[in-house]
């Protein structure tokens, strides 16, 4: 299984697996990094510009892959753990800790610095579990009940923040001052 540098378990033994397009193409199957950031490396730049900056990896006639480019980005953009399925609920105006991490799949090996980012979301219980022991991120796994009550606690403030409540409500101005 894929390590960290501190030799903890990322939950998988491929992380290409669980990429998804590169971060950087277009819908027109060009590389965005080449067109937008040349300066950053003028030589792979070129190189797309030759070919009018189309991704070589998307093109059923080649044998590339995304392991192949030095630039590849996948960042998952779902909001909810791939391992149990929990929903990221985020509260306005509030700095509490968010029920879902980021996880890297990818690290730099054997000293080389690795420019492949392939990150997942997680919730922080799953997170745990996957870096402190051998559990996957491809694991059946059940909601952890402290992920539940974490949750269901947030959803209990919004619906609160969104409730309607009167200004004699608020200020306990009912018919009794009126009389």
């Amino acid at each position: 299984m894929e390590k960290t540098p501190q030799g903890t378990s990322v939950g998988v033994d491929d992380p290409y697996e669980f990429a998804g397009l590169c971060d950087h193409l277009t819908g027109e199957g060009q590389c965005r990094y080449a067109l937008e950031h040349y300066s950053h490396d003028p030589e792979f730049a070129r190189e797309r510009a030759s070919e009018e900056y189309a991704c070589p990896v998307v093109d059923p006639e080649t044998d590339e892959t995304w392991a192949d480019c030095p630039h590849f980005r996948s960042r998952n953009r779902e909001r909810e753990c791939v391992r149990c399925g929990l929903e990221e609920k985020r509260m306005a105006h509030d700095n509490e800790r968010p029920l879902l991490e980021e996880h890297h799949l990818s690290y730099a090996r054997d000293g080389t610095q690795l420019s492949h980012e392939i990150t997942v979301y997680l919730c922080r219980w799953c997170h745990a579990k996957v870096h402190t022991s051998w559990a996957r991120i491809t694991d059946d796994a059940a909601r952890d009940p402290e992920a539940i009550a974490a949750l269901e606690e947030r959803r209990g403030r919004e619906r609160e923040q969104l409730g309607f409540e009167s200004a004699a409500e608020r200020y306990d101005t009912g018919d009794e001052q009126r009389r």
